[in-house]
This record gives structure tokens, sequence and C-alpha cells, in this order.
């Protein structure tokens, strides 16, 4: 009986996105590199970003959560924000929202990328503005025949998840939706005005792309909403959006180009509620009902490659229009006033970055310059009932040129090791959001300041590592931000103030400043040893930051600034404990931190664990049980001004099946 001839080889065509190969001189900073297993080992984007050293999600709070005008992301602690001082891109787009800077990560399911890059410390060059603190740079999966990426599981407090990834070779389709019961932030001292921090949450994008005499072309198109209950009875939030992204490009061995042209839509509605004495009950204060608004942009890169010398020149454009639509001053059960406040925003710059590669060398170097401009502010208030105007206030044009760069050096030592430097200088123009919309917290209230400039950062560091079987480094950093904007302390309830009307006791009154500068010194380390079928790793992020107020805020000098931990050291292991079994773990301490600016507020040090079991099915699927602060520890993450204290998300076992190819 004749044997049958073995089954025909399939090669399996993966089609990537339209992107320049990076010039290779990243090494030569602070640079951290997120794999398809890191991603595949958190629930979130955010979860998987927040375990490498020095990233900070503000307050604490991951997106779970946190309301999405909290969902910043920076890098190093040297103060994070509500907007983020990080610029975050997939494939070279901005993802940063054209209104608030902040980034919507159930928008960016973890199923949909490949890769992710995080570089500290300013990244001029190629990433322009918004790149204050550093960047993080998103790739999307390659196509493939099939499903590629798919993630089913249920959660403790009714959680679901599902995203799955799935394509052809010239088309890619991203999915995910996510809902959860919530939890009540407050603990001690609860009352009937405290509510479940609910999510409902879903995303689709689809990217198809071709190629024709060399050229590829790509067009990716996203929408994404989530609705959320904030801890609070009648505080609650919805986003949504939409983004398109065009890129075409020519790569060749030595060199080539790209063109990219993008475009973010986004609305908010935000509610928020006064608290009573007691947190017996909530009073409606605010109805920020829509927010729309609009970013687009462009940019291009024409990149040359050599045996040892790597050059790149480009420029990049974006523009942002948005408006902030509002309800409040709520009386005798119903809202009395109503308010529009907005503008536009734009910034744009060339560059040039180039790199030598000679051997144990590595140098490189950039500069830019960028052009910035605010106009069209409004802020008209006006009685609902009779339609007088209250309030019209405008504020005149502002705009700039902000020159910035980096440089920077790496030597190899011996087989192993190396030694490396960098200079850096990086800037970060004001959101519409901290232009233009007050917002309130509880019985906090921030006032918004349309005549704010851009705040700039300048820092040095040297760095030390090594790559062999124990693979290390170790960085030291200094790093100045001039002209932070910060939320600065006014005023405290109860009293009426101009502008802003009424705090209630409890409350202060807070407004948007750019107030002097903040140093900040600091050590990042970090080490992974493998010891057979187990592999250990930690990593260890210490920052003194301390404030100069100025003129602008004298009574911040001296103080660190809001949300900025001394010291945060992070610790994980896998273990390959069978043929099909793994185990892994990882730990998170965070110091104490202070939620304001004037540190009266401390949030105590935190220790959180996450920790995952999966057994493999197939050599690309498996079940696993998950648990989130697997401790159940008491994270603190907010703290009003009566002392009430609000705690992150207490343990949460999820159960699922997962599935990369």
């Amino acid at each position: 009986m004749p044997i049958a001839p073995p089954p025909p080889e399939v090669e399996v065509l993966i089609v990537h996105p339209p992107r320049l190969p990076a010039l290779g001189g990243e090494a030569v900073f602070a640079v951290q590199q997120l794999d398809a297993d890191d991603l595949k080992s958190a629930p979130r984007l955010d979860v998987a970003l927040k375990r490498a050293p020095g990233v900070s999600l503000f307050r604490r709070t991951g997106s779970d959560a946190a309301n999405p005008t909290i969902q910043g992301i920076s890098l190093r602690g040297v103060a994070p924000s509500g907007a983020g001082r990080a610029l975050v891109t997939l494939d070279g787009a901005p993802q940063n929202d054209p209104f608030g800077g902040w980034v919507i990560w159930s928008a960016l399911p973890p199923e949909g990328l490949e890769s992710v890059t995080i570089v500290r410390g300013a990244g001029a060059g190629a990433y322009g503005a918004g790149a204050l603190t550093g960047v993080i740079a998103l790739e999307e999966r390659g196509t493939a025949q099939g499903v590629s990426a798919l993630d089913l599981s249920l959660a403790q407090r009714g959680g679901a998840r599902a995203a799955v990834a799935m394509g052809t070779s010239g088309l890619l389709v991203t999915a995910s939706a996510e809902t959860s019961d919530g939890y009540v932030p407050v603990r001690g001292g609860r009352g009937a005005a405290d509510a479940p921090t609910t999510l409902d949450s879903g995303s689709f994008a689809v990217r198809a792309q071709g190629e024709r005499d060399g050229i590829v072309g790509a067009l990716r198109l996203g929408v994404y909403e989530e609705r959320r209950g904030a801890g609070l009875v009648g505080a609650n939030s919805t986003a949504s959006g939409g983004s398109a992204a065009l890129t075409v490009a020519r790569i060749v061995d030595g060199g080539g180009w790209r063109l990219q042209a993008w475009a973010r839509s986004s609305d908010l509605a935000n509610t928020s509620a006064a608290v009573a004495a007691g947190r017996v009950a909530t009073t409606p204060a605010s109805d920020q009902y829509s927010t729309p608004a609009l970013g687009y942009g462009f940019n291009a890169a024409w990149q040359g490659r050599g045996e040892t010398f790597s050059w790149e020149v480009g420029g990049d454009v974006r523009f942002a229009d948005g408006h902030a639509y509002e309800r409040f001053r709520y009386m005798a059960g119903a809202f009395t006033r109503g308010r529009e406040s907005g503008g536009t925003t734009a910034v744009g710059g060339v560059y040039a970055e180039g790199v030598l590669d000679r051997g144990d060398w590595l140098v490189t170097g950039g500069a830019r310059i960028d052009a910035w401009r605010q106009r069209d502010a409004v802020r008209r208030e006006r009685d609902l009932a009779t339609g007088a105007v209250s309030l019209n206030q405008t504020s005149p044009n502002t705009s700039g040129t902000t020159p910035t760069a980096r440089f920077g050096a790496r030597r190899r030592l011996g087989d192993a090791g190396w030694l490396r430097g960098a200079a850096y200088a990086g800037f970060r123009a004001p959101t519409l959001n901290e232009l233009h919309r007050p917002f309130r917290v509880g019985n906090d209230v921030t006032e918004a300041n349309p005549t704010l400039t851009p705040e700039k950062l300048y820092g040095v560091e040297v760095g030390l590592g090594g790559d062999g079987p124990t693979r290390w480094s170790a960085t030291v950093f200094y790093n100045r931000l001039d002209d932070p904007i910060t939320n600065v302390t006014v005023g405290a309830g109860p009293g009426t103030f101009p502008v802003a009307g009424f705090i209630p006791a409890g409350g202060v009154l807070r407004q948007r400043r750019n107030a002097g500068q903040i140093e900040a010194w600091g050590l990042e380390a970090d080490i992974a040893h493998t010891f057979g079928d187990l592999t250990l790793n930690g990593a260890l992020s210490a920052t003194r930051a301390e404030v100069d107020g100025g003129t602008a805020a004298p009574q911040l000098t001296g103080k660190r600034p809001a949300q900025t931990p001394e010291y945060t050291v992070t610790a994980g292991a896998d273990w390959k404990a069978g043929e099909r079994l793994t185990l892994s773990a990882n730990l998170r301490f965070e110091s104490e931190r202070f939620e304001d600016d004037l540190n009266s507020r401390k949030l105590a040090a935190s220790v959180g664990v996450d920790a995952r079991a999966a057994w493999r099915l197939t050599p690309d699927s498996e079940v696993y049980l998950a648990a989130e602060n697997l401790t159940d520890a008491r994270i603190e993450v907010g703290e009003t001004g009566d002392g009430t204290e609000s705690f992150a998300a207490p343990r949460t076992v999820r159960i699922g099946f997962s599935l990369r190819r």
C-alpha cells in the first residue's frame, strides 16, 4: 500500500502596517520593549504599561474605573497629570485625545498590538510636541488569515470581556467589548451618596492595505464608546469617538519615505455631584452634556540608510478644535446656568536626525523647531430661563516657537556591557481641556485658564547595563520642567468666588496655572534572569521631585508635585511549572504620594499583586485563571477635603480563554 505524501506546506503571509524601520538610535536612551507575551498577560494595555519602571497612571487608577479625563499617562515621576505628559502613537498616528490629551485605553485592546516601545526622556526628533516625558509607541499586529488573537473572560462583580483580531493578508479587524458592575471606591464612612464604578465599553477598528509598484498604502478606521459610573450617585460619564489614518510608504534597502494623514474625533459627557455632609446624599452640580472635539494632522518622513550612518528628515502638524457645553448652578431642583467654552490649537514642526553606528560606538543626534498657536478662546455663560448672558469672556490669541533637540551616545563594554549618556529637551502645549474646561470632583472645583503657555522639559541622563544571561540596566537622570501646568489651590470653601461661584464646605477651588518649575533627580534600575524554566525580573524607580512655584504660585515652593511617588518597585516571576502549566505573578509597590498641590492630602503607600495561572491547550491557545490585587490590598487613590478616602478595585478574579498566533 503506497504511503500518502505529506500535506504540502502552506506559507503563512503576514502583512505589517507601512512604517519606516527605526534608525537604531533609540538604544542610547532609556528604552523598554513589551512583546506579545507581556501584552497577553494583562487584561488592559494600561495594566501592562504600569509594570514598566517609571510609568505613572494618574491617581493610581486604572482604566477599569478611571474617569476618561484622568486616563493620562506619564513617564518618570516628574509630575503625572490627567492630561498625561507622554505621547502615545499607533504606527505614527497620535492616540491622545484631541480635547484633553488623555488616552482611552479601552479603544486600544492588547489583542490588536504586536509590540510596545517605551522611550523615557523628552522625545524630540520625529515625535515632536507632546513627548514631554517620553513616548509610548504602539505597533499594530500584522494581518494573517483567520483569527490571530482572541480573549474571552468572565470576572467577579459581573465582569465580562471579549476581544478579537482577525482578517486576511490585506485586512485586519480588531474588536473588543467589556462590561462590569464595578465596585464602590469609598470603604470607610460609606453613605447613600456612594455608588459603584460601572463600566460598559466597546471598540472596533479595521485596517485595509495593499501594495503596488513598491508603494504600500493602508487605511485604518476605528470607533469606540465607553460608559462609566464615577462612584457617586448622579456622577457618570460617556466617552465616544472615531479615528482615521491613511498611510502611504515606500521602503527600500537604502531608506524610503512615508506620508500619513490622520484625524480623531471625540465627545465627552460628564456629570458631577456635590456630596452632602456625612455622605448621606448627592446633589447635581454640573452636567457637561457634550464636549465635541476634532483633531487632525499630517506627518512626513524621508529616510536614508547606510552601513554606518543613517538619517531622517521630516515634519508634522496637528490641529485641534473643541468646545465644552455645560449646565450648572443647580437650584430649586433644576440647573439655572449654561456654559460654552472652547477654542482651537495648532502645533507643527520640522526635524532632522542622524545615527552613526561604528561597531562599539552608537551616536545619535537630532533637532527640531515647532510653532504653536492658541486662538478663538471663548467662555460664555447665560441664564437658562431668560437667555441673558451673565459672562462673556474672551482671551487674546497667543503663539510662539519652541526649539528642541536630543543627543546621545552608547559605548559597548566587552561582550555584553554598555555605557550610555543622553541630553534632551521637549515641550507640550496645553490641551483644550486645560485651557478652557472647568471641572468638578465631589466638592472640589478646578477652573480652566486660557492664558496657559507650553511646558518645557530639559534633561540629562547616564546609564550602564548588560545584555548577557542576566539583563540589567541602571540610569540616573536629572529633569527640569519649566512652566509646568499645575492645578493650584486658590481658595477653600465655604465661600463664593469670582467666575467659579460657590464652593461648599470641605471643598477647594483650584485653577490650572504655569507654576514656576519642577526639578527631579532620579534613579531607574531593572534586572531579569532566567533559571531554566523560571524567569525573575525586578525594577526600581526612585525620584526626588520638588516644586519652585516662583511668583505664580509661591505657596508651592518646596512641595512635592501632586501625584508623584518617591519610590516605585516592581517585581515579576514567570515559571513554566510543567509541560502545559505556566504560573506568573507581578508585584508593584509604590510609596506615598500627595493628592493635592499643597501636600495636605496624603495617599498611603501601597502594594498590589497580580497573579495568573495558564494551562496550554494547543501551541497557540490556553485557558487561564487570573487575579488582580490578589491580596485585596487597600490601594488608596483619592482623598477629599474632609478626609474621605477612596480606593482602587478590590481583589478581582478572572477566568478566560486566550489564543495568540
